[in-house]
């Protein structure tokens, strides 16, 4: 126990301090290694056993293919798809921003990369139309979110390497959560933009620009359906899926729309790279969860959490809680390997199923990229918009109780994320 605490001493004080994640989860193992007497080897032997897993391969790829659709045209013609099919209403070019960034999602995988993309195109139009600009920006940040709940989504790769949960189920049951959410994001946006007097410039919607924008976006649309229609189809792994995104997205922008050139495609390799060294967190984080199970940390939350209820709603809503709060100063990567091993077995246990749960850490991850002072999104948000990080932490607040309603549904409602999975592969044995 005494080791316990000095252990939770240090990576508390590491964090504080500023040190990076990495070292201080990485410094912190160490020490715990040293205390127990097992060989610091086991770091460098975890490390290599968590880089070699094949799927780990389709997050550089899939981060690289929404890069590339992104400079080579593809998201921009994805944004006139989505001004043509909601016209001009109260908040139209906001609710545009969330369908863009919904539609975004199913080519990129991540969140940040979905903000980045769908607002810096969108957020000066909104600043045009007078909307006000952290409004804008907050719109632009909440439903870049989505590019981790729709398919396909890093962080659900993530979790089904870690959990052993089947990837393309956890895709599955990321859709009608992930619409849901989109429907509460744009009910949001109106009511505001209404109350505010933002938009309703512009054309009505009509028939004839919105399929003349559906063919000039054929190659976009076409995307997300070769990708998970392959994957569903049985045509290919998700791992092949982001290598055929990949060289898809390398022909349309190259030969297609002649807009990917090769200071562009330089530009989305080192991007990519940038993006994926986030999974320097691998090694230390596998290693220090493995020493939390020898440390019976699992057994000891459980007795804890049990010994307070059973209820299998409560305990997911604490949960929640205990997540949301974490995903203010950590990465969702880290949050996710560290803390599933420790909460799975105990919702598995009270009959949660294991895809379920992986949506509702996501859905926890999303909230995290929407609070200060980690706020992956809001960071993006606020660089493209030009206003401070704080201006829109406030004005983010009513997006993020639209998540937070979209994981109660998640809670009560389990169902919603396990249809299409079960009417796909049969339900989990």
């Amino acid at each position: 126990m005494n080791e316990l605490v000095i252990l939770a001493l240090v990576f508390t004080g590491l964090t504080l301090i500023g040190a990076p994640l990495f070292a201080a989860v990485g410094l912190t193992t160490f020490l715990a290694l040293f205390l127990i007497e097992i060989p610091s080897t086991l770091m460098a032997q975890i490390g290599y056993t968590g880089l070699t897993p094949f799927p780990l391969l389709t997050i550089p790829l899939f981060v690289l293919a929404g890069r590339l659709m992104e400079v080579g045209g593809l998201g921009t013609r994805l944004i006139a798809v989505a001004t043509n099919l909601v016209g001009a209403y109260r908040g139209s070019l906001g609710l545009v921003t969330v369908f863009a960034c919904m539609l975004f999602a199913a080519l990129s995988g991540s969140g940040p990369a979905t903000t980045a993309a769908i607002g810096s195109m969108t957020v000066p139009a909104m600043q045009r139309e007078g909307y006000h600009t952290p409004f804008a920006a907050a719109i632009a940040a909440a439903a870049g979110a989505l590019g981790s709940l729709i398919p396909p989504s890093n962080l659900m790769i993530i979790y089904g390497l870690v959990s052993e949960t089947s990837i393309p189920r956890l895709f599955l049951a990321g859709f009608i959560p992930g619409f849901v959410v989109t429907a509460f994001l744009m009910i949001t946006t109106y009511i505001i933009a209404r109350r505010k007097g933002y938009g309703g410039s512009g054309d009505p919607f009509s028939w004839a620009p919105a399929l003349r924008a559906m063919w000039d976006g054929k190659w976009a649309i076409g995307a997300p359906v070769l990708i998970l229609g392959g994957i569903y189809g049985g045509a290919f792994t998700p791992t092949e899926a982001a290598a055929v995104a990949v060289f898809y997205a390398l022909f349309v922008g190259a030969v297609v729309h002649r807009e990917l050139t090769a200071r562009k495609l330089f530009e989305s390799l080192r991007f990519t790279a940038l993006m994926t060294g986030l999974l320097i967190l691998l090694a230390p984080t596998l290693a220090f969860g493995q020493l939390s199970a020898f440390y019976d940390v699992p057994a000891a939350v459980e007795a804890l959490i049990t010994s307070m209820t059973v209820n299998v709603y409560i305990v997911l809503i604490l949960i929640g809680i205990f997540y949301i709060i974490i995903g203010t100063f950590m990465e969702s990567l880290a949050q996710i390997i560290l803390f599933t091993s420790v909460f799975l077995p105990l919702v598995v246990g009270l009959g949660v199923d294991p895809v379920v749960f992986g949506v509702f850490t996501v859905i926890t991850c999303e909230i995290g990229f929407l609070t200060p002072p980690l706020g992956g999104n809001l960071n993006v948000a606020a660089r493209i918009s030009g206003v401070s990080i704080e201006q829109v932490s406030v004005a983010v607040l009513p997006f993020i109780a639209a998540y937070c309603l979209g994981l109660l549904l998640i809670i009560f409602f389990p169902e919603m994320s396990l249809w299409l999975p079960n009417l796909f592969y049969g339900p989990a044995r």
